[in-house]
């Protein structure tokens, strides 16, 4: 992804020449140069313009040229210099390497694994199959199909099953990702024997257009020449116009509704190895009543969910005796009572909970007061915890909702007299489906349920989505994903993960809790629905200071997962640049510095980094900070104990012009002069590493504006000694300054 359009690539500066060796007193290299107008100094633009270019060598008389090699084309004789053959290969392969650098990236799939994975087929998507599959061959009909399907349908998960079973074996099967603004023919990958699958989901950046079906009924054909598929899964939102239909080469069929609910719940259990939960869940009515009708994805999650109730049970089951009995509310829950609340979406019950307002409890209404119905909502997070954490959690949603005593009329009472007033936390508790211990802890042993609750909350009361959020955000402990209040808002996030919701949360938390922030957004952009939302936010914070420590921290993680899709790391570098690029606070930029020193001790991101260096001295504008943070992290590596620019620099990075920038920049020079100190120190015990160093740091040393940043370093390096015992400053000193000019400027203690 690029932050800015392609652009010529232009150098910002002309890198130092310093041909002289470094013992001449008064050649070209020196610094007295600077002080002498008119003797032609290396680093003036003219210097050297003079100079005749060689001439060619003549030909010798005697020498016979060959003769031309000959290619036939319609008869027609032409004469070619040179292998036709190997230029058209050269020119060719020059093209595919050119646009493959635009190319949708993709991550390849084990067909294996695809096919080992559960799978439920009903009879309408088996109708489907068929229309796509040709029963002849047991090939697709066509080199692309595009699936039209509900939200949440599964379809994802349908194509890449039929690729993965009806293709050939020796196919390479990817899932691509569309990183793009508008769906693009030419951003799509055309290699031989290749099944691509790729999601349209994205209500903005994935809108289909009859121009792109018609641009991709060409990319068909070429698909078709290479034996390769392109399977298009499209959100039905999306799939508006009267014009979007069959082209050739494609076919377009619908998918209109999701596998039955059981079967999918049953091959995931199954698939995971809960045989005896299928078992027990068919002999449970209420429960497998619960499951019709759901989408596939809930169908998942709700696996998912009863495999999570099978293990409270087996753990409660195995507790001890006296924690069972010595808690109130009778005895633990069975297994059939466990599976029933996991699977029910209690929206019944929420709606006599929240019914009618209630100002006092009592036992023949259902209906909780607005104390009650802000305890059962820090139940629904917390779920376990002593008394005292719940009792405040409620308070704190009570407050941040703003209730007022006087609004319920209860303007007579203090706080603490009218908290006294009304019934204790313990029978609280007990009303609203807790149990409290002999040790005052609160047990309130229902995920499936305390999940239900914030979801109807959320759903039925649009005024308490943001008070909520903040409460959420405040009641955090850490950033930690298993934090009760982290994973309630990751789950809001995945489930409610919209434009306005995204901004909205950011809005809320980067103030008080960036951390938080960053960690719900995590488990946002792994989410294969909401992912590129969460990215596509993530782009504009990453451009303002309040947001820039939740984007940093959550790209610097995303880098150092070696376990993430190929375009995760893609993405969080772009946006850890975008940070760099769009702002100028020293606390933000260090904030960026500090993640580039830690990425650049993992190998893969190292060469990530490189690419941003290379990008800065290609000249391009987006790419400026982030390649000289870059430079100074690659600093930092080491690579057998010696500095890795060192000793086996990357080809594609210029160190000594690097070098000669940052130091001759009022903004990096210091901190280029601590590292190259450091550099210094660790290679002066070595007499071989030590001249290679400084041979290569003297030429970026000379030149324009390196008078002061020379001077500083030379006194960075006062009490660093070589293994001959001379002064590593004197060294460097005796190098740079023309012994006519060290009586003016002196190597001192107190320059700066």
């Amino acid at each position: 992804m690029a932050d800015v359009p392609f652009e010529p690539t232009r150098s910002d500066s002309t890198p130092p020449t310093g041909d002289a060796g470094e013992n001449a007193s008064n050649g070209a290299g020196s610094w007295l140069q600077r002080w002498r107008p008119g003797t032609g100094a290396a680093d003036r633009p003219d210097a050297g313009l003079g100079t005749p270019l060689p001439s060619p060598a003549p030909p010798s008389p005697n020498a016979v040229p060959p003769a031309p090699r000959m290619h036939e084309t319609n008869g027609a004789a032409t004469n070619v210099y040179g292998g036709a053959d190997v230029v058209a290969n050269v020119v060719e392969q020059i093209i595919l390497e050119t646009r493959k650098r635009d190319l949708l990236e993709g991550v390849e799939q084990d067909r294996a694994q695809l096919l080992d994975q559960p799978f439920a087929r009903s009879t309408h998507w088996k109708a489907v199959w068929d229309q796509v599959i040709d029963p002849a061959t047991g090939r697709p009909h066509r080199a692309v199909i595009i699936i039209v399907a509900p939200r949440a349908c599964g379809s994802t998960t349908f194509a890449l099953r039929l690729l993965a079973e009806h293709t050939d074996d020796h196919t390479t099967m990817v899932k691509l990702d569309a990183d793009w603004q508008t769906p693009s023919k030419g951003r799509l990958p055309l290699e031989k024997a290749h099944a691509y699958q790729l999601d349209l989901k994205h209500p903005e950046n994935d809108q289909v257009s009859a121009d792109f079906l018609n641009a991709l009924s060409e990319h068909a054909t070429h698909l078709r020449d290479c034996r390769s598929h392109l399977v298009l899964t499209v959100s039905q939102d999306l799939w508006k116009d009267h014009r979007l239909s069959d082209r050739d080469g494609i076919q377009v069929v619908r998918l209109r509704e999701a596998p039955d609910a059981q079967e999918v719940v049953e091959a995931h259990l199954y698939a995971h190895g809960y045989g005896q939960l299928v078992t027990s869940l068919r002999s449970f009515p209420k429960a497998t009543a619960s499951l019709r009708g759901l989408t596939a994805v809930a169908a998942v999650r709700a696996a998912k969910t009863a495999a999570m109730a099978w293990k409270e049970h087996l753990n409660a089951s195995s507790a001890p005796p006296f924690v069972q009995t010595g808690s109130e509310g009778g005895p633990p829950a069975t297994l059939e009572e466990r599976i029933i609340a996991a699977l029910t979406d209690w929206r019944d019950e929420l709606d006599s909970r929240f019914g009618e307002m209630n100002s006092l409890h009592t036992h023949d209404n259902p209906s909780l007061t607005v104390e009650d119905r802000c305890l059962l909502l820090a139940l629904a997070v917390q779920q376990s915890a002593p008394m005292p954490v719940v009792a405040r959690s409620a308070a704190a949603l009570l407050e941040a909702i703003g209730d007022i005593p006087e609004s319920r009329g209860a303007a007579k009472f203090a706080p603490s007299l009218s908290a006294l007033a009304g019934r204790g936390m313990r029978r609280r508790v007990q009303d609203v489906g807790g149990r409290v211990d002999t040790q005052d802890t609160v047990l309130f042993d229902r995920p499936a349920y305390g999940r239900a609750v914030l979801e109807y909350v959320w759903d039925n009361y649009d005024v308490m989505r943001r008070p909520l959020l903040t409460w959420l955000a405040a009641t955090a402990q850490s950033a930690d994903p298993e934090d009760h209040a982290v994973a309630a808002l990751a789950e809001l996030t995945v489930r409610h993960g919209t434009v306005d919701y995204l901004t909205t949360l950011g809005e809320l938390v980067v103030g008080s809790q960036p951390k938080v922030l960053g960690a719900v957004m995590e488990s946002a952009v792994h989410n294969e629905h909401i992912g590129r939302l969460a990215w596509a936010a993530l782009y504009g914070w990453a451009e303002q200071k309040s947001y820039a420590p939740a984007v940093v921290a959550l790209c610097r993680r995303i880098l150092e997962d070696s376990s993430a899709a190929t375009s995760l790391p893609k993405r969080a570098m772009v946006r850890l640049r975008r940070v760099a690029h769009k702002n100028t606070d020293t606390t933000v930029v260090s904030q960026v510095q500090a993640a580039f020193d830690a990425l650049a001790q993992h190998a893969s991101v190292a060469q990530r980094l490189v690419g941003e260096v290379q990008g800065w001295q290609q000249g391009k504008a987006s790419s400026a900070r982030s390649g000289t943070l870059a430079f100074l992290a690659l600093m930092t590596v080491r690579r057998d104990g010696t500095p890795w620019l060192v000793c086996t620099p990357p080809t594609t990075i210029d160190v000594q012009r690097a070098v000669h920038d940052l130091l001759s920049s009022s903004d990096t020079a210091a901190e280029v002069i601590s590292r190259l100190t450091d550099w210094i120190r660790s290679c002066a015990g070595d007499p071989g590493a030590y001249t290679q160093l400084r041979e290569q740091l003297l030429p970026a040393l000379r030149g324009h504006n390196m008078f002061e940043a020379g001077m500083k370093l030379m006194n960075e390096l006062r009490g660093i000694s070589t293994a001959e015992g001379v002064s590593v400053a004197d060294d460097f000193y005796n190098h740079l300054v023309d012994s006519r000019l060290r009586t003016v400027f002196p190597l001192d203690e107190n320059v700066v």
